[in-house]
């Protein structure tokens, strides 16, 4: 497959040269963050400091309403955050290590809006730009970046999550210059309020997969708000019904051959949600770290306390060899040498480490870490669903398994 890079609609480059460099975090125990250039630092404070205004203060009662923070769009796409690493939108250029720690501050500050823009600026627009034309390139890449059109990403099934490559049901059947899609998609995020959602389907004629631009709204074309959720509750999950749905041979991706190719936009979101359970462990961390600092037990913070100590320490580990680990998947993809092993390791080992984590920075808030006001309990339970998407730690396992062995233990 071929990818272009226009530079149609390029975005206005920002001028970061007068913004201070970002402070380290102090959770960034080995200095990682000085591995970025000094543009991206600043660039990195920017967002820093965004966040901490316009995001953290409402967090806590959006993921409560389970309302998507929509209104932010416009100021998300000003700081560059959509389609960072594609020509025709980044601001300046950049490296996957500084989108991935981007993905970690969002993440730190709340979940729920690191997934939104994973799945708009990761998913959507990242299948448009490996799998679109230069001419689909040249329509969506501009207005998604500049947050005038919102993007979804129509893979997971009712029956089908982990086996998605097989056994995809989802169909798409060509009449002359028109395609006819039927099926139904499931945990789809943004798609009930998505300007366009990529619909992977499999090709009645040759049984292989594609994607589909479907533009909204759309004759046939059904996305419901799935409720009830306990976990990232500020993500608009949805179900979506496809019934007879007709997409012009135009607006099929053409770059995209069989899911060989949309596994190429897989492996660079896995990375990145990788990033997105580190930022899960710090805002944890750096929660409870304030609160066992402050909260006075026996006469002392309970910081003081020995076994108080060792959780800090061993969720400082975990996040330090996280980063470690991810650091290195990323200088991979830009020397265009990563592997879906390479991903897979990252996501699973990430994952497992931020579900230990979070459990470790509940446990030091005791009762208190159960309730919102406390900072803690958000992540504790976005966790779950961030340690499941972008494919199950058992899937990501087998996935590294089979490049150890040579053989593939699910079928």
């Amino acid at each position: 497959m071929t990818l272009t890079t226009s530079q149609t609609n390029a975005l206005p480059t920002t001028d970061l040269d007068s913004a201070a460099p970002a402070e380290l975090l102090d959770v960034d125990f080995y200095s990682f963050q000085n591995l970025l250039t000094p543009e991206e630092q600043a660039s990195v404070s920017r967002v820093r400091a965004f966040l901490e205004e316009r995001v953290r203060p409402n967090a806590d009662e959006l993921w409560d309403k389970a309302q998507s923070p929509r209104h932010l769009i416009p100021e998300f796409a000003a700081l560059g955050l959509f389609g960072a690493g594609w020509p025709e939108t980044r601001q300046f250029e950049n490296s996957a290590v500084y989108r991935a720690w981007i993905a970690l501050e969002i993440s730190r500050v709340d979940p729920s809006t690191a997934t939104f823009v994973g799945v708009h600026s990761g998913l959507a627009m990242n299948a448009v730009g490996v799998g679109g034309s230069e001419e689909q390139r040249a329509e969506w890449m501009g207005p998604m970046g500049r947050g005038e059109l919102v993007g979804a990403f129509g893979l997971t099934e009712p029956e089908h999550g982990s086996d998605t490559a097989r056994g995809l049901q989802t169909t798409a059947t060509r009449d002359g210059d028109q395609w006819t899609l039927n099926g139904a998609k499931r945990w789809i995020g943004n798609a009930t309020f998505a300007d366009m959602v990529v619909i992977w389907a499999r090709d009645t004629a040759d049984d292989q997969v594609k994607g589909f631009i479907v533009r909204q709204p759309a004759e046939g074309f059904t996305a419901t708000k799935i409720e009830r959720k306990q976990s990232l509750r500020g993500v608009e999950n949805a179900d979506i019904v496809l019934e007879n749905v007709i997409v012009p041979e135009s607006d099929r991706l053409q770059n995209i051959d069989s899911f060989r190719d949309v596994a190429i936009v897989l492996r660079m979101t896995r990375a990145e949600v990788a990033w997105q359970a580190i930022g899960v462990m710090v805002g944890a961390y750096e929660a409870a770290l304030a609160y066992a600092k402050q909260r006075v037990q026996f006469g002392k913070p309970i910081a003081s306390f020995q076994l108080v100590q060792q959780k800090l320490a061993n969720a400082l580990s975990n996040i330090t060899a996280s980063i470690a680990l991810c650091v290195r998947v990323s200088e991979m993809q830009d020397e265009g040498i990563q592997k879906d092993h390479h991903s897979a390791m990252a996501k699973a080992f990430a994952t497992a480490r931020m579900r230990e984590t979070v459990a470790l920075c509940r446990e030091i808030m005791g009762g208190n870490g159960i309730q919102l006001d406390h900072g803690v309990a958000r992540y504790f339970a976005d966790a779950e669903a961030v340690f499941t998407f972008e494919g199950t730690f058992d899937m990501n396992s087998l996935i590294v398994g089979r490049a150890i062995t040579g053989i593939a233990a699910f079928h």
